[in-house]
């Protein structure tokens, strides 16, 4: 999962870009990066680390321009390294600079294509270059270098690539580019700012970088759809599609995007509250006469849920463990040893609120389990009389391949378990889920009754379909053994 921004501007946008990305770091923490077009110039600047590692005032005066597209990256498999950071970059034709959230599925394909057919080398194990590249072949045959041309690229993209993708690029001599794969998995909003300067727009991964720079949200980007906001801020926006099934990721909601975020008109906050009085719901019908004493949330994400679920069950809602904001998400480091030594470095348990006490804790969903279940222990030595832990979102049985990087299937804990396994495994006295019908209705809440998601990391259901041999290609990509060697290697 990674964050994108972009903006056209009255007046220098490197700035905006910057804070921007900051709001958005919560989806990546590995690399940032930054790409401005001036006239016939365009600049990059990006490198591995937090978005504040990776630029100083150096950097941001080189970065000169009123158009701009800024990008914040996780480790995806295959795209570990320095040379992956984003926004990529290619001089023909014009000069494009292109950044991208998500993952394409049928990469291998497209890889030979563009080396065969389009003639391109790529240089990276990135899909992203590879995404570039066939938009940059899809423009090199217009005659001209209008806004009707790059939509046409557009449509090309749409119909070579396949899987979950939302992408920003500038190109030199017209100006932005955003466009969304046509299921509208991967998120894209659009803003716009109005002032006595003129009018600017900006699109960016989550609604949230467009409240933070004072722009108004307009809309999402629709699926399929491609969007030209030219260098004097004239928008084009096209259908480049044809109609598929919409499926927008629902682990955005779970997990990833910011309570304060709005995606398909949704309020992520809403969404996770749902969650919460549903799940409550669930655990009221299975066991009415519950001895739970306190519900606690793992922070951060699960505090809406968790706060739900009290009130539903008439006990207390109490914080228990205190987070340092300095360590990262732990579902989205690099390693399994860092991950469990992030896990303490991350919460630390207030006694007081366990000692003697049936707890109930509450997390938005549950992956490897390792984080869990040293949860779970610390509540234990905290002094809890029984642990429980109810998760908000259904038992991850499949890998996801739209662009979180979920590991092989092999090293999901509810993989080949049932419920009563994964209890004992994680070490809890009472293990609940969410089911998925009641996630999908939370997250569509009673605007959108019926709402289709991508939930396939919990039902095992590809809105794209899946070519035979692509999940034996996935494990080797990224189960924790492959990245350890491919680091030792790097």
């Amino acid at each position: 999962m990674c964050g994108i921004v972009g903006i056209v501007g009255n007046t220098e946008v490197a700035a905006a870009l910057y804070d921007g990305l900051t709001v958005l770091q919560h989806r990546g923490q590995d690399a940032a990066g930054i790409a401005t077009g001036n006239g016939t110039r365009l600049r990059v600047h990006k490198g591995n680390g937090l978005v504040r590692d990776v630029f100083d005032a150096a950097a941001m005066a080189l970065l000169e321009g009123r158009v701009g597209i800024g990008h914040c990256r996780y480790p995806t498999a295959g795209s570990e390294g320095y040379d992956e950071a984003q926004p990529f970059y290619v001089n023909s034709p014009y000069g494009i600079a292109l950044a991208h959230n998500g993952n394409l599925i049928n990469t291998d394909e497209l890889r030979r294509e563009v080396f065969e057919t389009d003639r391109r080398n790529i240089n990276t194990e990135s899909d992203s270059e590879v995404l570039l590249n066939v938009f940059a072949h899809e423009l090199d045959g217009a005659r001209a270098l209008t806004p009707e041309a790059a939509l046409n690229a557009v449509e090309g993209v749409h119909r070579r690539a396949r899987g979950g993708y939302a992408a920003v690029a500038i190109v030199l001599g017209l100006g932005l580019v955003a466009f969304r794969d046509p299921n509208g998995i991967r998120p894209l909003v659009l803003g716009r700012r109005v002032s006595e300067a003129g009018t600017e727009y900006a699109v960016a991964s989550e609604s949230v970088a467009l409240d933070i720079l004072g722009f108004e949200r307009l809309r999402d980007v629709e699926p399929g759809e491609g969007i030209v906001i030219t260098a004097r801020g004239e928008l084009h926006a096209r259908q480049c599609a044809e109609p598929a099934e919409h499926a927008p990721c629902i682990f955005e909601y779970v997990y990833f995007a910011r309570p304060d975020s709005m995606i398909e008109n949704i309020s992520v906050h809403k969404a996770r509250m749902r969650m919460g009085v549903t799940l409550g719901e669930k655990i009221l019908r299975q066991r009415p006469d519950h001895d739970i004493d306190v519900v606690i949330p793992i922070p951060d994400t699960s505090r809406d849920a968790a706060l739900e679920i009290a009130n539903v069950l008439g006990v207390k809602y109490r914080e228990g463990f205190i987070k340092n904001r300095y360590v990262g998400r732990t579902f989205i480091m690099p390693g399994q040893g860092e991950r469990a030594k992030s896990v303490k470095r991350k919460l630390n348990p207030i006694p007081l609120e366990f000692r003697n006490r049936v707890v109930l804790l509450v997390d938005d969903s549950i992956v490897r389990g390792t984080t869990s279940k040293q949860i779970v222990q610390m509540a234990r030595d905290a002094g809890a009389r029984k642990v429980y832990l109810a998760s908000a979102a259904p038992p991850v049985r499949h890998p996801n391949v739209y662009g979180i990087d979920m590991p092989s299937t092999e090293e999901l804990v509810a993989n080949g378990r049932s419920e009563k396994e994964i209890e004992a495994l994680l070490g809890c006295d009472w293990l609940i889920y969410q089911d998925l019908p009641d996630l999908e209705a939370a997250v569509a809440g009673h605007k959108f009754p019926g709402k289709k998601f991508d939930s396939s990391c919990f039902s095992g259901e590809y809105v794209t379909g899946i070519e035979p041999g692509y999940f034996e290609r996935l494990r080797q990509l990224r189960s924790d053994e492959a990245k350890k060697k491919r680091r030792v290697g790097a």
